[in-house]
């Protein structure tokens, strides 16, 4: 009984080891018979161009992680994924499927992209900008088996996409400009013109800042980047209208540019000099103006400098939040009633939209707009003004799937004071921002400059 009994139970282990060999056998034979086709259409193109990714040829009902990454001019990484399992003919479709767990979650088509954050472990206060533009942002796409949530770059994926983003269409001319005092870079579309022209102005942070003017051009607009915040404020000019004047002239005398179709777009700081050229400037002539997160505040009588450098200055009214980051929305606030304390609003001419996001914790944007509503209102001219309104957004609102960014490392010249800047918003509310605000930024602009919008070039490599 013994004898048999042994046996009996060596041949259930024989038979148990063998039915686990076979299961691993299995297993192995059909994970190495995945071979998944992830396609990512157009694999070049530009930065506000929507991509469609797609992997085919997985199991039904099979978990899957896609990842994106990219290294910065900045060296540092960045990341964004998102968790999706296989349809019933075992395929992800990112535009039509939901991701249900990672750096998004729902049905996000440019989701990898808009959602992309600094990889664990990275410095804090990190922001994603293109500074050279004659060069793509490279991004790595993958897919991986199961759902991931960390670990990436020691895994390995199960098949990859590199993609070119391009803030240049080809045939794009990038011209630097440097005389009679004026620095900035102007972007001249393809093609034998004449095109509209767009003076294109950032805010505080200074420096040239180009990539936003070559978008424009690939999209018909000749747009020179005007650079009027120096880091070395030895270097900075007096920033009277006349600087911006100067400049102006140099889009308007182009050869290849509309003579009598000329806009201002203008971000935070840019905004402020934007409408306070539109109102009181005699040698200008504009035909629209865009102004994103800014404001009519600022005295009158003072130059841009003046105004600046007070409020770098003094920072009266900012605060520090619980997280030790700076916050300047309040120091406008209240919005003065004194006439020579704000841009009268009364003397713009020409058609203008303002963007605003309701969560900018970085300038007053919600309450400039509606004084300045209350203003045109009053003088009968409103009809010139268009108000986007974007509950959730913050502060640097950008061309569309550049990723959020809450709060990050800011210089603030002229002292060159290092802090960390609480811009506002939130990631998907954010992102949804630029993306609108950007496409009806370029319906405005082409409905006021181009004489008719069949005149207008496609935009695309």
């Amino acid at each position: 009984m013994l004898r048999f009994s042994s046996c009996c139970r060596f041949a259930a282990r024989t038979l148990y080891f063998t039915a686990r060999i076979h299961i691993c056998t299995t297993r192995s034979s059909s994970m190495a018979a995945i071979s998944p086709l992830l396609t990512v259409q157009p694999t070049r193109g530009l930065v506000d161009e929507k991509i469609l990714i797609a992997v085919n040829n997985l199991p039904p009902g099979f978990a899957v992680t896609l990842h994106s990454w990219l290294y910065s001019e900045d060296k540092d990484y960045w990341e964004a994924f998102g968790q999706y399992t296989s349809d019933s003919i075992g395929t992800v479709t990112v535009s039509e499927d939901a991701s249900v767990g990672g750096t998004y979650e729902g049905t996000e088509s440019m989701g990898l992209l808009w959602s992309m954050k600094p990889v664990p472990g990275s410095p804090k206060g990190l922001r994603l900008r293109k500074m050279n533009v004659l060069t793509p942002m490279v991004i790595h796409i993958s897919v991986y088996s199961g759902h991931i949530t960390e670990g990436f770059s020691k895994l390995s994926s199960l098949a990859t996409v590199v993609i070119e983003r391009w803030y240049l269409a080809p045939g794009v001319r990038r011209i630097d400009i440097s005389g009679d005092g004026v620095k900035g870079t102007l972007f001249i579309p393809p093609g034998p013109g004449p095109f509209p022209g767009v003076l294109d102005l950032w805010g505080g942070g200074g420096g040239l800042m180009e990539y936003r003017s070559g978008l424009l051009a690939s999209h018909g607009f000749v747009s020179m980047a005007l650079e009027y915040l120096f880091p070395d404020r030895s270097k900075s000019p007096n920033l009277d209208i006349k600087y911006f004047e100067k400049a102006f002239k140099i889009v308007q005398e182009h050869p290849l540019v509309m003579k009598d179709r000329i806009a201002l777009f203008g971000l935070s700081l840019g905004s402020s000099v934007t409408l306070k050229l539109a109102a009181y400037s005699k040698a200008i002539s504009l035909r629209c103006c865009v102004c994103v997160s800014g404001s009519h505040v600022q005295p009158i009588n003072k130059s841009i400098s003046d105004f600046y450098t007070t409020i770098a200055i003094d920072l009266s009214g900012s605060r520090w939040d619980d997280q030790g980051r700076l916050v300047l929305r309040d120091c406008i606030l209240p919005i003065p009633n004194e006439p020579g304390q704000k841009v009268d609003m009364r003397r713009i001419k020409c058609p203008v939209m303002l963007i605003v996001g309701e969560d900018d914790q970085n300038w007053a944007t919600v309450e400039s707009a509606e004084d300045m509503i209350q203003m045109m209102r009053a003088a009968g001219n409103d009809h010139l003004l268009t108000t986007l309104r974007y509950p959730g957004a913050g502060h640097l609102i950008e061309p569309p799937y550049s990723p959020h960014t809450r709060a990050s490392n800011f210089i603030i010249l002229p002292k060159r004071q290092k802090v960390v800047m609480l811009w506002g918003g939130s990631p998907k509310l954010h992102s949804d921002a630029q993306e609108d605000s950007w496409e009806k930024i370029l319906s405005f602009l082409q409905q006021q400059l181009y004489p008719s919008l069949d005149a207008v070039p496609p935009a695309r490599l």
